[in-house]
């Protein structure tokens, strides 16, 4: 029986019943609530105050912006990873980082669990858990959500209510909610049903795009190796260059996506995302890739940035193969160096300008005007390129009939 269990707490919901429940299920253990503060923009202190409030013996409130952004989200981005052509991975990437931090501090304070208030269901029980096997398989892991008799958002509000502990989540407001710095999801709710359009009211960040404002704003975005690391011209750090793009996207209507996905486990869902700047990086990311990746390298490219965004959705980041990945996008990165102008108007999102001064493109090469190639040498090519089709083609003649044609001729 565990006596000192380490919580990945956010002050929501589950985790806040579950500081009560650990207590009263595993014989009065010692429970240690860790808040990551991934840009959320949420009341950390509150949060803390509140874990303390419902029984926790101590809680800690870790700042972990800098690392969120610098060690996952950039090397994700470099990849070009996107999960099923749309989702940028905002929470997948977040969970191995909180569950970094969690393992850590239960190996500093002694604990002998960690504990998540992940649902059975879902896909952050696996990230969650797979970091701790990685990180420290002699760690007991404590799930919650596979263990008590709580099967519903409702249930779960009436044990809060029941132990009086303030929730935000209400009948009328169901939404399971995760924010970071890079993007703010929704699930639950009108969205368990495909059918149905998303609220309005629901949408927290983004702001609806026909109520954007009517003239087109472009913001240039800059790169070195592949990394963010301007805007309009001006070198920012990392928190700094993504808020900044957060707040030009989010104004504009740019970042909303509603997508149906298959989640690790087997089952599919249903979820909402705002990712303003994330969007706006992605873009820009792609098209100056366009410009200094040569062709063989851009297409394998493609094919290691699905496995990637495979690995992070299914939580192996701590992994040999996800690291050998990075490898590999380092150094197809070294000529991703530039800058990308993009306007943005109500939502839209179009290319206004690409440079960098390793561009492969040659405007000799790609005119119409045929100078720097000679035409003639397309004749050989398409002839040699041409010989897996023609050769079968051929084949298909019996050997006689080509015989008697020869004859004839």
């Amino acid at each position: 029986m565990p006596k000192k269990v380490v919580l990945a707490y956010s002050g929501g919901l589950d985790t806040s019943i579950i500081i009560p429940w650990l207590k009263e299920n595993y014989d009065g253990c010692e429970v240690i609530a860790m808040i990551g503060d991934l840009g959320q923009q949420e009341d950390l202190e509150a949060a803390r105050k509140k874990a303390l409030a419902t029984g926790a013996s101590s809680a800690y409130v870790e700042d972990l912006r800098e690392e969120f952004i610098t060690q996952y989200i950039w090397p994700t981005l470099r990849a070009g990873a996107v999960y099923e052509h749309k989702y940028l991975l905002g929470t997948s990437f977040a969970r191995p980082l909180l569950a970094q931090r969690q393992v850590q501090l239960a190996k500093q304070l002694g604990a002998d669990a960690v504990a998540h208030g992940c649902t059975g269901k879902g896909n952050d029980q696996v990230r969650f858990e797979l970091a701790a096997k990685a990180l420290a398989p002699d760690l007991k892991i404590i799930a919650p959500w596979r263990e008590w008799s709580i099967v519903s958002r409702e249930e779960a509000i009436a044990y809060a209510q029941s132990h009086n502990i303030p929730v935000e989540q209400t009948k009328k407001n169901i939404y399971s909610r995760d924010r970071n710095i890079w993007h703010l999801s929704h699930e639950g709710g009108v969205l368990e049903d495909p059918a149905n359009a998303p609220d309005e009211a629901m949408w927290q960040w983004v702001v609806a795009p026909e109520k954007a404002a009517e003239k087109p704003t472009t913001v240039e975005i800059g790169f070195e190796g592949g990394t963010p690391v301007s805007v309009d011209g001006k070198n920012l750090g990392a928190m700094a260059l993504l808020n900044k793009l957060n707040e030009i996207a989010a104004a504009n209507g740019v970042g909303r996506m509603d997508i149906v996905e298959n989640r690790l486990v087997g089952i599919k869902s249903r979820g909402a995302y705002e990712t303003p700047g994330g969007t706006l990086l992605v873009t820009a990311h792609r098209e100056l890739e366009s410009l200094a990746l040569d062709r063989e390298t851009a297409h394998y490219q493609q094919q290691l940035a699905l496995r990637y965004a495979e690995m992070v959705y299914y939580g192996m980041w701590f992994t040999p193969l996800r690291e050998s990945l990075d490898a590999f996008f380092t150094a197809s990165q070294k000529r991703v160096t530039g800058s990308v102008a993009l306007t943005l108007c109500r939502g839209n999102v179009t290319i206004a300008s690409r440079r960098s001064p390793y561009s492969l493109y040659r405007t000799n090469l790609a005119s119409f005007t045929m100078t720097g190639y000679n035409p003639k040498d397309a004749e050989g090519f398409i002839n040699l390129f041409a010989l897996p089709i023609t050769v079968p083609q051929e084949a298909q003649v019996p050997q006689t009939e080509k015989t008697t044609q020869k004859a004839r001729a």
